[in-house]
């Protein structure tokens, strides 16, 4: 059985929602007959390559609020990647395009090493003082996860390598009526979204592994980002 995860380096919920869809799917029984396959959707496509802002700075501007409500924002939210043993920095980060991380996951995929660059950019984006806005970031990230460093090179300097790859993520996404991310596809029968608890992931592949129907879960209130770049903040 298939998960297809549509997910954003710059999502802090996709970030959460990772460790705890990975904590529900360490609970389910059949776990070792489970595919699993991220996907890419942008929060932020149409900021320019290389426009980069603070986080803080970011959310102020985007939700009319001042630097230190910014800041309980990024706290909140940094309370719950914690509560999942997760790095998270709430000072220092650069919000900006993602559309090169996404080409070098694909790259990543087609060399089997997809996870661990993922795992690898979240924690540099979240955890660690590394711009993953950086191309020179970028590519150590890649040969930390175990790529080709000319090759990670290459596709960086071709803004057309697997750029149709990246397209194509996101015109699924859109097709399957995702507004926000993360969002989760189970099967192609079933879709959860948010950062759900660890058992909610459980429950929901449970249901679809013995094939019956799958209550709909977050639909309404989950922990997310959506596809205009804003992120919730008052969900635990």
């Amino acid at each position: 059985m298939r998960v297809e995860i549509w997910s954003d380096i710059a999502c802090p919920w996709c970030y959460i929602g990772k460790a705890r869809f990975e904590k529900g799917l360490a609970a389910f029984a059949h776990r070792d007959g489970i595919e699993v396959v991220h996907r890419s959707f942008e929060l932020d496509p149409h900021r320019a390559k290389g426009d980069t802002a603070p986080v803080i700075d970011m959310l102020a501007a985007k939700y009319g609020r001042t630097r230190e409500e910014a800041r309980a924002m990024e706290e909140h939210v940094a309370s719950n990647a914690r509560a999942e043993r997760l790095g998270y920095r709430t000072e220092g980060r650069d919000h900006g395009n993602t559309f090169d991380i996404h080409r070098l996951l694909h790259l990543a995929k087609a060399r089997g090493r997809q996870d661990e660059l993922l795992d690898l950019a979240y924690r540099a984006n979240f955890a660690e003082e590394r711009s993953v806005f950086d191309a020179g970031v970028l590519v150590a990230l890649g040969v930390e996860a175990g790529l080709d460093e000319d090759e990670v090179r290459a596709v960086l300097a071709d803004e057309n390598a697997y750029a149709d790859d990246v397209r194509a993520d996101e015109r699924e996404a859109a097709e399957l009526g995702a507004t926000g991310v993360p969002f989760f596809v189970i099967d192609r029968r079933y879709g959860v979204s948010g950062g759900q608890p660890a058992e909610v992931f459980t429950q929901a592949l449970e249901q679809a592994w013995q094939g019956r129907a799958l209550t709909p879960v977050g639909t309404d209130g989950s922990p997310g980002c959506d596809a205009d770049g804003s992120c919730e903040v008052s969900s635990a």
